[in-house]
């Protein structure tokens, strides 16, 4: 985790398992384009499985996708906390999801690596923004503003939560959520044009 701050506002950047455990399933049950906003792929690449001998009794991949929706959007409400639970092997938050329960009973061993494995690139990654001082990004873009604006800021936290997504992008939530690939920030003019507009807005 990075916080970048002033007297009145705060930028706290990380990464979240819970969401990369959501994004492993996602993909390897081939719910392109499932929740909002839409995201890309994982990176690297999660092989997609037919899960239509899992979920046939429970409603198919169309219950699939929709509890799959609702549980992604619980989790970016509750961030950085998790909700509902993960507890396996029989995972009890989900039986009101019983399509969703199955696929996480089937993949949390091989989600949970996977995560696992994309946090510590994280953890390096985070490492190397600071050796390099490429972590001082986001405070010269709230300086650069508040030279423009001359005065200070206004109260804001915003939440910037990088995950391993294939499109280098960010995603705005309303009204103090950035979603973004955690490879945006290594080019800095691709990632000022995403976080510039919404450092606009909030100071």
């Amino acid at each position: 985790m990075n916080q970048t701050g002033g007297s009145d506002w705060q930028i706290t950047t990380d990464t979240s398992g819970p969401l990369m455990i959501a994004l492993f399933v996602r993909d390897t049950a081939g719910l392109d384009g499932a929740g909002h906003p839409a995201l890309s792929h994982a990176s690297p690449k999660i092989r997609p499985a037919d899960h239509t001998h899992l979920t046939a009794e429970v409603g198919g991949l169309s219950a699939l996708k929709t509890e799959w929706e609702a549980w992604w959007e619980q989790l970016l409400k509750a961030y950085p906390q998790t909700s509902p639970e993960l507890t396996p092997p029989e995972f009890e938050a989900f039986g009101n999801s019983p399509a969703l329960q199955r696929v996480l009973q089937a993949h949390f061993g091989a989600a949970l690596t996977w995560a696992r494995e994309r946090r510590s690139e994280y953890a390096q990654l985070e490492a190397e923004r600071v050796a390099s001082g490429s972590d001082q990004l986001l405070g010269d873009i709230v300086g650069d503003r508040l030279m423009e604006v001359g005065r200070k800021s206004r109260d804001f936290n915003l939440t910037i939560i990088e995950l391993p997504l294939d499109e280098q992008r960010a995603w705005y939530l309303e009204p103090d959520k950035i979603l973004m690939s955690h490879e945006l920030m290594s080019q800095p003019e691709l990632f000022r044009s995403y976080v510039q507009p919404v450092v606009e807005i909030l100071v």
